[in-house]
């Protein structure tokens, strides 16, 4: 297995082969995702999990995925770490990285906050969601759920739609689909559209029901109100009666389309109950099972990369 990075920061960085090589590991993960052979590959390392944000999936299926994998797995709780003192988000790294953690999972609110803890650290660090930047196993995961859904993960046509400004997902998203040459449509009001949206070479609609016709995947966002500093939407309830999937809007996709949402959901704002809870269109549940496998290929990975540097640098010392 060949991958590149030292470190996990984003998808936009990663090339198409990278991608395939961590989702063909996750592959193996998701098929047996218990078995006690895995509890060797991360045997030994430590790994430090620190969400300045509230979290429940990315959290949990980190942790899961480092315990199943043998790791010595330590949550902080930020809320009530040092940094209520008023210590910087840089002397905390420094007093991590002299505990010589091997792989530190960070959520931070502010964009480029993680890759600023990379540059001080010599963890390999994985984001884990900073801003509104990138959320990179999202990404990821939603990838090996339309490849183990579709059987490919080329030439399908994905839209994503909902509150496109804020969200790190769909920037990863964006940037993953686009290097396995997917056709991307995003679909929202243009209060949710980021100004520079041209550049993603991607279409846009204001339309739910012309950017749905004929699509093979719908990936639905959450709105971020804990983002947004203004009137963004008229309401939650225009919101719903223009830009929510039901099922009269879905019946404009592919008849085999599937339905997607990163979650958390808001029921009845982006997403209709009863499509969320659909077995045989949604596939939201499995978003949250390919999670963990996901994480355990991507610290695998990692930790292989981290052994091999150390390893080379031992024999270039002794040489």
């Amino acid at each position: 297995m060949s991958f590149g990075a030292k470190h996990l920061l984003g998808i936009e960085h990663l090339d198409s082969s990278d991608i395939t090589t961590l989702l063909d590991l996750a592959d193996q993960y998701a098929d047996r995702p218990t078995d006690i052979a895995h509890r060797s590959v991360l045997a030994g390392m430590a790994q430090i999990n620190m969400f300045f944000e509230n979290s429940t999936r990315t959290q949990a299926s980190f942790e899961i995925a480092g315990k199943r994998l043998g790791a010595d797995v330590m949550n902080i709780a930020m809320q009530a770490s040092s940094i209520k003192k008023g210590e910087t988000l840089i002397d905390t790294a420094l007093t991590l990285n002299a505990m010589h953690p091997d792989l530190l999972v960070v959520r931070h609110p502010n964009s480029g906050a993680v890759d600023l803890l990379a540059q001080k650290v010599n963890a390999a660090v994985l984001n884990a969601g900073d801003g509104k930047h990138e959320h990179p196993t999202q990404a990821l995961l939603d990838a090996l759920t339309i490849r183990r859904a579709k059987g490919r993960l080329h030439r399908l046509s994905v839209a994503i739609c909902g509150d496109i400004t804020h969200s790190r997902v769909a920037r990863s998203n964006i940037w993953l689909l686009g290097k396995m040459e997917n056709r991307i449509r995003l679909i929202g009001p243009p209060t949710l559209m980021p100004s520079q949206i041209g550049e993603f070479g991607v279409e846009v609609f204001d339309n739910i029901e012309d950017g749905l016709k004929d699509v093979d995947v719908v990936m639905m966002l959450r709105l971020q109100k804990e983002r947004m500093d203004g009137g963004f939407i008229p309401s939650e309830r225009e919101y719903y009666h223009r830009y929510g999937l039901n099922a009269a809007k879905l019946a404009h996709a592919k008849d085999d389309a599937i339905v997607m949402h990163p979650g958390p959901m808001n029921r009845g704002v982006e997403i209709d109950g009863t499509i969320a809870d659909d077995i045989n269109r949604s596939v939201i549940q499995t978003q949250v099972e390919m999670g963990v496998a996901v994480r355990m290929a991507a610290m695998h990975l990692l930790a292989q990369n981290r052994r091999d540097a150390k390893q080379a640098a031992g024999v270039m010392v002794r040489c």
